[in-house]
């Protein structure tokens, strides 16, 4: 039996998925989302472009998928292992919270058959869900059940995020949820909740009583139907929780799309929400009745905050008469201010579901789960088959989408704009210019790129500019550092120096094509960051 026929075995994953990662020596690489990230589809942070094209990368499917299957029967999984989740490292430790679906069907409330659970990872590939002695479920507390108060309370989506500026330990860590309530149908609401330590939780507000689903009274936002939480962000020092909904808007649009709420505090939350995706075939009305046909924004955006930029990770829902022909792929957005986020390249598809048979076959859902592993960019996702929905079959379990490390996409040569002339003196040079980073005055400022194609015959020459776009003399012209090594963090230096000093409070970064072979270069990145950051 061939090797690759191996890897395909469940059995064997965990050493597959060993072989699939980087055979290299491991490198020391900084975190990336401590510094200022210029990303090669960030057409805000690169907005001046001359004979550049840019190239989305699709990622692979880890060959151990589905990482975090469902459990056995009568596990609090057995059902199904929804990834409207989280991933978060911590200490060298992976986390990662999930909504768990039982299968008592004699639970007559379905709500409550639905809970908040936990696993945990040493590689992000390999995972336990550990015994956390928490919560009661079929008379023991041997399970991986989070402890929510109040409880029972039914969730269908939780994502989580670590604040570390909050000054209160028992508000270290933050829950946005799906849960329900109830007007004359079942609706949909956010909840929010913190904890210590990501695994015992108390709503930020008190409630009165609840049964799987959350009285009317306890409400933290209008009382509309409101599908959180795709996502959950902090941004500018607000939070923002994304979601779907399809009520009206100052500008109409058709079936489901992006919206976000936010809270000063997390606790007390906007009565107002903004728009935050909507697909271009969405502003063609189809008319009432038909929310479930065409091409819509599927559960929100769920976001990896790089600091200056929000990558995002969002449904594209296949739409359709019959749930047995609506199907969901993923795609990929990028956002500037925190709201308003855009596809980089046009309905460009970031992840396809399963063929028939496949684990994650008919529809993909998105985690928020963005994690630089060595050489490699793990995007944790979920499944969810919609045209089984009014069977309910068991469902989901949690894959990675893998790619090389921070390259989602590139800008590459673009050969049809380019003039006579040989590399050397082009009529019209492939070069880019960034819009102004900001930078600390008298704090050692190191710049390093992310490439690939580099080599002697096939340079990036850096120049730095004040926010003018004056070129500063010592990083420029005949003194302009030029990178020709290949890399996920390249260093640049300028005549041998890599940590500047004196730069002006903002500076742009211009960058040039050059060499015979220059047409091999793929720029993912630049980063810049201050000496001190690890």
């Amino acid at each position: 039996m061939k090797l690759s026929t191996l890897c395909l075995r469940r059995l064997l994953a965990p050493a597959c998925a060993l072989m699939f990662a980087s055979t290299s020596v491991a490198a020391e690489y900084f975190d990336e989302t401590k510094a200022t990230t210029i990303f090669a589809f960030d057409s805000v942070s690169i907005p001046h472009v001359q004979n550049l094209r840019l190239e989305m990368r699709t990622p692979t499917k880890h060959p151990a998928n589905p990482v975090v299957p469902r459990g056995a029967p009568g596990a609090a999984d057995a059902r199904g292992v929804q990834f409207y989740g989280s991933v978060i490292r911590e200490n060298g430790k992976f986390r990662m919270w999930y909504v768990a679906f039982d299968d008592d069907k004699e639970n007559k409330v379905a709500s409550a058959r639905w809970r908040a659970a936990y696993a945990e990872s040493d590689d992000g590939v390999r995972w336990v869900k550990p015994n956390l002695g928490l919560v009661e479920f079929h008379g023991n507390k041997d399970n991986n059940i989070i402890s929510t108060d109040p409880y029972p309370l039914g969730f269908v989506n939780v994502k989580v995020l670590r604040d570390d500026e909050d000054p209160d330990p028992a508000r270290r860590y933050k829950i946005s949820s799906h849960v329900y309530f109830r007007q004359e149908r079942r609706l949909g609401t956010l909840a929010p909740f913190v904890s210590t330590d990501g695994l015992s939780w108390k709503m930020e507000r008190p409630v009165k009583s609840v049964k799987a689903e959350l009285p009317e009274d306890d409400l933290v936002l209008p009382k509309i139907h409101f599908e959180p939480s795709g996502g959950l962000y902090k941004w500018d020092g607000m939070f923002f929780a994304s979601g779907q909904n399809s009520m009206d808007a100052p500008r109409p649009y058709h079936g489901r799309v992006a919206r976000v709420y936010q809270s000063p505090d997390f606790k007390n939350w906007s009565q107002t929400s903004a728009i935050s995706l909507v697909r271009p075939q969405q502003h063609t009305l189809l008319g009432s009745g038909r929310s479930r046909e065409g091409e819509q924004v599927h559960e929100g955006i769920s976001v990896w905050n790089r600091g200056n930029v929000l990558l995002g990770i969002f449904g594209i829902w296949h739409g359709a008469r019959e749930w047995k022909d609506v199907t969901i792929d993923l795609g990929f957005a990028v956002s500037n201010d925190g709201v308003a986020f855009r596809e980089p390249a046009h309905e460009w598809t970031f992840l396809k579901r399963g063929d028939d048979g496949a684990w994650d076959q008919g529809g993909l859902i998105q985690g928020q789960g963005f994690q630089n592993v060595e050489e490699q960019t793990y995007v944790y996702y979920g499944a969810w088959d919609p045209r089984h929905w009014e069977e309910e079959p068991p469902r989901g379990g949690v894959g990675i989408a893998v790619l090389p490390r921070d390259r989602f996409g590139d800008l590459v040569l673009e050969e049809a704009g380019q003039g006579p002339g040989d590399y050397q003196l082009p009529v019209v040079q492939s070069e880019f210019v960034t819009a102004p980073v900001n930078t600390k005055a008298g704090t050692p400022h190191e710049f390093h790129v992310n490439a690939d194609g580099l080599s002697n015959e096939a340079g990036l020459r850096v120049e730095l500019l004040d926010a003018q776009m004056r070129p500063l003399e010592n990083y420029s012209g005949k003194n302009s550092a030029v990178v020709r090594e290949s890399g996920f963090q390249t260093p640049i230096s300028w005549a041998g120096k890599t940590g500047i000093t004196d730069l002006p409070e903002r500076i742009r970064l211009r960058v040039i094509f050059e060499g015979a072979k220059k047409k091999d270069i793929r720029f993912s990145a630049l980063y810049v960051k201050s000496a001190t950051q690890k």
